[in-house]
This record gives structure tokens, sequence and C-alpha cells, in this order.
């Protein structure tokens, strides 16, 4: 199914898809309802490794559901705590980590990622990355806390050493103010 260029998340996964090789280890640093969890999970293969993040046990219950319908729970790893913990329980190097930041849709709208937490998770995810992988970030603004999650990662973004990273924005032109960003950050080398 093509999804074109109307959707974040869909871009994320396109930009990422080039990064994650075959029997490789990825993470997921928002569970969500598991689609991008999926996603990781077909592109690494039955011998590859996805690590998925949620601190909400509804979260990790839906992708769980989602993985055994399609068959792929055997590669995913759920752990239920937040996305700053990645380096307690993923050792590098990895070929990709997506975010996908906000809340989880058809929830508690109270319980939403924040700057503080998403910095220090990133740089983790930048500290486990191998030469050629990327992180993608969709960024969703239109909640309390967005715009201050979207500004400290965009400065950290920026603050990246252009010798060693390679980082893009994509912001969608015709649409309404609040409407999600991407940022995918490449290590340099391959």
């Amino acid at each position: 199914m093509h999804k074109g260029l109307g959707s974040a998340v869909n871009l994320v996964q396109l930009l990422l898809a080039e990064s994650v090789r075959y029997g490789g280890t990825v993470v997921d640093a928002t569970a969500g309802n598991g689609a991008d969890t999926l996603y990781l999970a077909r592109l690494v293969g039955p011998k590859g490794k996805v690590y998925s993040f949620d601190i909400q046990e509804k979260a990790l219950l839906a992708t769980r559901e989602l993985l055994e319908k399609a068959g792929f729970a055997g590669r995913v790893t759920l752990i239920q705590a937040g996305h700053e913990e990645i380096e307690s329980f993923v050792t590098g190097p990895i070929d990709a980590v997506i975010f996908n930041l906000g809340y989880l849709p058809g929830s508690d709208h109270s319980i939403v990622t924040r700057a503080g937490t998403t910095v220090v998770a990133v740089n983790s995810a930048l500290n486990l990355l191998r030469p050629g992988g990327r992180i993608g970030l969709v960024i969703y603004t239109g909640h309390p806390g967005g715009g201050e999650e979207y500004a400290a990662v965009e400065n950290l973004a920026v603050s990246l050493d252009r010798t060693r990273f390679n980082v893009i924005r994509i912001n969608f032109l015709n649409r309404a103010a609040h409407a999600p960003v991407v940022i995918v950050v490449e290590k340099a080398g391959a």
C-alpha cells in the first residue's frame, strides 16, 4: 500500500529502511500501538532483533498482539521502560532507532514523551548507532510540552558534529502549524 509523502511516520520508515541490515539490530523507542515495531521486525528478518520500549503496559500489549498475529513476536523484545533507558537494555552497534513522539493514540493524552528524557534517549541512540545507521524522529508539537520537546531535539540535532553526523529536517509546508516534523540523523561512514 502506497502511503505517499503525506505520512510523517511513512517518511521516517522509508528513510530508516536503507540503514537496516537483514539480521541487524534496531530499536523502536516508543512502541505505541506497534506499527513501527512490526515494520522494523519485517526489515531485520528472522535472525534480526528489535527492542521495543514503552512506559505503558497497554502499548506493549497492543504491540505484542500485532506481532503475534504477524508471526514476528520471536524477533522482538518488549521492554516496559522509558526510552531514556535504552543503554540499560541494548548494546550496540545498532542499525536504526525510531521515535514517534507525543502520546499514545486513543489513550491518556497526559502521558506524553518529554524533552528531558527524549534528549537522553537520542544521545543514547547516537552512542549505540553503527556507522551508516540512522535515527528517525516523528515529532508532534500540538500537545502541551510538544513544542518544547521539538525545540530540545532540534537543538541537539543542530549541535551534532557535521563530520560525524548528517541531519535532515522535513516539514510539511502546506499543513497546519502543528503538523508533525521529521528529523533524521545518520552516523557518517558505512
